[in-house]
């Protein structure tokens, strides 16, 4: 209602200015100036009465908003997204704490799988060594230093099934 009525004034301000330019150029003495300042207050008071429109309309917005803003219904619609984002995060984080386990626990594997091999490697690589001492008088010198730096060089490398085939071989050689 209050736009309409400042864009009346306003469309009203346009002929009486237009009304107060034809007096001017008709010459009329007094009158146009007369008109030009009645035209110009049509169109200030449009624009007032839009200004104070909205400087009225504006507390009562944000009334209205913060009323809503504090309502129960928002209040529980706050909690409620609350609450998702938290079983969101706690679900994510479960998520991910299961990766990390897991991924731990597969290393701590690996790293006893390792462990464990270096470990029979050395007990087969010392088997090995004195199963060769026992044949030493049976070998001839330069098949037995050969054997025993096979024997040393596949324990080095971590090979084991060198070391196997180099253990049925010692024990083919007897």
């Amino acid at each position: 209602m209050i736009i309409r009525v400042s864009f009346l004034l306003f469309l009203l301000s346009l002929p009486v200015l237009v009304l107060a330019e034809v007096l001017l150029w008709l010459k009329i003495s007094g009158l146009p100036e007369l008109i030009t300042r009645f035209g110009s207050a049509m169109l200030l008071s449009a624009l007032l009465i839009l200004v104070m429109a909205a400087l009225l309309a504006i507390p009562k917005l944000v009334i209205r908003a913060a009323l809503k803003y504090f309502s129960a219904g928002e209040r529980l619609q706050r909690r409620l997204m609350f609450v998702q984002t938290r079983q969101e995060h706690v679900r994510q984080l479960f998520h991910f704490r299961t990766l990390k386990v897991k991924y731990l626990s597969e290393m701590r594997r690996k790293r006893l799988l390792k462990a464990n091999n270096r470990k029979h490697i050395r007990s087969l690589s010392k088997s090995i060594h004195k199963d060769l001492l026992s044949i030493k008088k049976e070998l001839p010198k330069t098949t037995f230093r050969q054997l025993r730096q096979d024997n040393i060089r596949y324990r080095k490398r971590q090979d084991i099934e060198a070391l196997l085939k180099l253990q049925q071989k010692i024990a083919t050689l007897v």
